[in-house]
């Protein structure tokens, strides 16, 4: 069933509660920050299906990394919701390597770059500021004391960020455009 008509006042449940919160709290406002994240990654996946890049001899499919993502933010989603679930510590150690790997394939950043290189480094760069949100809804929740936030999520939280900005600028390195730098005229 699509709907259940119990949200009709402005209320919703959330994940193993009885209890009903208001559609305009904190922890609704970070869920639907994790759920719209989620969502566009999911058009992003789509659009790079087929593509890759090489971390040395490893062939590194977009798509691969964008699902294991997804898959991860439902456990941030159930941990925000109340679970007893989170991120495990590889999780975050496989974001990291990723990032480093990328980054030591890409000239160094020494300012900031407009978004939009390319089709697929703009969509990963709108992500980027999804997930930045999220992030910051998600912060709020754990210092309003609203629910438990593990270490482990908030750290995969500020890197999923980053990872993201790194496909950007791989994606767009790879294609062979020149990212272009704010002018501040």
């Amino acid at each position: 069933m699509l709907y259940t008509r119990k949200g009709d006042g402005g209320t919703t449940k959330t994940f193993g509660c009885d209890q009903r919160i208001s559609k305009s709290s904190i922890v609704a406002e970070a869920l639907g920050s994790l759920d719209e994240t989620n969502s566009f990654l999911g058009l992003v996946r789509a659009k790079t299906a087929g593509l890759s890049f090489k971390i040395g001899n490893q062939e590194i499919k977009y798509e691969e990394v964008l699902l294991a993502v997804q898959q991860n933010l439902f456990i941030v989603q159930a941990e925000v919701a109340g679970s007893a679930m989170s991120i495990a510590p590889e999780k975050i150690a496989k974001v990291e390597y990723l990032i480093d790997e990328i980054e030591k394939m890409l000239p160094p950043i020494k300012n900031f770059f407009i978004s939009g290189a390319t089709e697929l480094g703009g969509m990963f760069d709108f992500a980027r500021t999804l997930a930045r949100r999220a992030e910051r809804r998600v912060v709020a929740v754990k210092e309003e004391g609203k629910m438990t936030i593990s270490t482990e999520t908030s750290q995969y939280l500020n890197r999923l960020s980053s990872l993201l900005y790194a496909l950007a600028r791989i994606s767009s390195y790879l294609e062979g455009v020149e990212e272009i730098k704010p002018d501040y005229k």
